[in-house]
């Protein structure tokens, strides 16, 4: 990598499209963004490949990179922020109408133990409800497509939580449809649900009402990634730091504007009726 050049490796978000078409840059870089087909692929290029001068990186990925002489140096930039309440699915037959009932259950969870939205999940339903995940069998595996789990982090969890990989060839969808997992904990949504399948559901079936409402009581809005730039690279360019968080912001109040811009313009852009009302409602609360 030349002194003037910096590969960035992040999905295409709203906040990120900027860079991606180049109206925000880095000052004083020539910036290649780059991107994958999912998130763990980009964050195995960066641990595993170094592909990277910088990247997005899920939070508990960051987290475990601390072992590992702390190679990298994350920003205050949050590029990935969801409310999780609406990533708990539960099987049909499996009696769970609440999160009382999660108690003793075995639960799928994608990739690895306490992923970012594992751990919020899990963080939630600790605070609010009670539930402890030693009182749990988890099971660790791929959503829609077998995968063992992750091959290029670390895997630590507790002493007294039971944990174990899916049978080879079987997804976690599928065993939740099977009942032969009685939940899952997922950053995406299981295609069988997708597809309408009767056999999975919410836990929380009005769960906007329950994220507003958890916003409204603790101010969070949960962060799921952060960025991270290479500990050797910013000791080589004092002040990267400083301009890579700066075009992070610029690409983020890029995309604010474009929606500001889709309420001038009375939703034209957009395929999504009434995005005016939703853009309004949104913008009171968050």
């Amino acid at each position: 990598m030349g002194i003037n050049d910096l590969d960035i490796g992040v999905f295409r978000y709203d906040t990120t499209n900027a860079l991606f078409d180049g109206s925000v840059t880095v000052d004083g870089a020539a910036v290649a963004m780059k991107t994958g087909a999912t998130l763990p692929e980009i964050f195995e290029r960066l641990i595993s490949g170094g592909e990277f001068g910088a990247a997005e990186l899920g939070m508990t990925f960051y987290l475990r990179t601390l072992e590992l002489d702390a190679p990298f140096v994350a920003i205050p930039v949050f590029p990935n922020r969801v409310f999780r309440h609406s990533s708990v699915f539960v099987s049909a037959a499996s009696g769970i109408t609440g999160p009382g009932d999660l108690d003793g259950k075995t639960i799928g969870e994608f990739g690895v133990y306490g992923q970012d939205p594992g751990v919020w999940i899990k963080g939630i339903l600790m605070d609010e409800y009670g539930f402890r995940p030693e009182r749990n069998r988890w099971v660790i595996g791929g959503l829609d497509r077998p995968a063992p789990p992750f091959g290029f982090i670390s895997h630590p969890h507790p002493a007294d939580v039971e944990v174990t990989t899916a049978p080879e060839g079987r997804t976690l969808s599928a065993m939740l449809v099977a009942g032969e997992l009685d939940a899952l904990f997922t950053a995406n949504v299981p295609q069988p649900f997708l597809d309408g399948s009767p056999h999975v559901k919410r836990l929380f079936p009005d769960f906007e009402a329950a994220e507003r409402d958890y916003y409204r009581r603790t101010g969070i809005f949960p962060m799921m990634h952060t960025v991270v730039l290479r500990r050797d690279l910013l000791d080589a360019r004092p002040g990267l730091d400083r301009a890579v968080y700066q075009a992070f912001v610029d690409a983020k109040e890029a995309g604010a504007g474009r929606y500001r811009q889709v309420r001038r313009l009375y939703e034209a852009p957009v395929m999504v009726p009434w995005m005016n009302a939703l853009f309004e409602d949104r913008k009171s609360v968050v």
